[in-house]
Formats: structure tokens, sequence, C-alpha cells
């Protein structure tokens, strides 16, 4: 008797009901991409780089090691879920630190931040090393990325 080798999700992507066919070996990325999002990139395919960070139910996952399939019923949201016209206190502080340079890692390092700052309102920077350690820029620009963090917090700051 065959496997079935693909199946029907149902799940919410950037706060639109979504009803997926995927395969039973298919990543979340891949499923991501399908539908023309492409702010998460996949690059090194092991869970290692960030690039691929994307929010399930409000935690950081590896898009390219997280199962489609385990996605079911969840609520997924990607850099693109941003609010387009106005950027938040996160995106104002990375432009204005220049806390990027090739862009490429950028998404991750932004949905990263947000999650840091929602559970930490005033990271030390000792915090901010470790929370974004997952992350990997390839231009190097770490120092600019901690002091984004830092600014993004302050703005949060100000805006409550």
């Amino acid at each position: 008797m065959p496997m079935n080798t693909t199946r029907t999700i149902q799940f919410t992507l950037n706060g639109e009901p979504i009803t997926a066919q995927i395969g039973t070996h298919q990543h979340l990325i891949e499923v991501l991409q399908d539908r023309g999002l492409t702010g998460a990139r996949e690059s090194c395919a092991q869970g290692l780089c960030g690039c691929c960070t994307v929010l399930v139910n409000d935690t950081a996952v590896s898009g390219c090691l997280y199962l489609a399939a385990f996605a079911d019923g969840a609520a997924v949201r990607t850099i693109e879920h941003l609010p387009q016209g106005k950027l938040d206190a996160v995106q104002e502080a990375f432009i204005e630190c220049g806390a990027f340079q090739c862009g490429y890692c950028t998404p991750g390092f932004i949905l990263m931040t947000r999650q840091l700052l929602d559970e930490h309102a005033d990271p030390s920077e000792d915090d901010i090393r470790h929370y974004l350690s997952g992350n990997l820029c390839r231009c190097a620009a770490y120092p600019e990325i901690i002091r984004a963090v830092k600014l993004a917090a302050m703005k949060r700051k100000g805006e409550r």
C-alpha cells in the first residue's frame, strides 16, 4: 500500500487564513516562498544563520528546519507582516544605525529583535548578544546591530 506523501494544512499567515497542499517532507520556508514571501531566506539549510527566521505562535523558528506540517493550526508571521507604509521602532532603529549592509540577514534580525524586546524591554548588551547569537551577519554589521537594538528599546519606551 503506497504512503500518502502530501497533506493539506491550514494556518494563519500574517493574519490571513491559509490552506496549503504540502509534501510531508516540505519545510515551512518552502511553503512561504511558494506563496511569494521572500523575506525569510534559506541560506545555510541547517538552522544556524537565522536568515530563515519566522514566528510560529510568536516563537522564532528556523523555517529551513521547521516541517510545514507542524504549522497546521498555527499562527505564522514573517517579516512581511509588518505594517506597510509606516516603520515600527525596530525598523527605524536599524535604518538610523545602519544595522545592515547587504540586507540578506536583516529580516531575521528584525524579527528576533522584536521578540527580544517583547520579552525584555530593556536588555543589556550581553542579553542582546546572547539572544541574537543564532543570527549571522556575513557583512559583520554587529556593532551597528547592537546599537540598533538598544535604540529600538529606547524608542519603544518612548511609545508607551
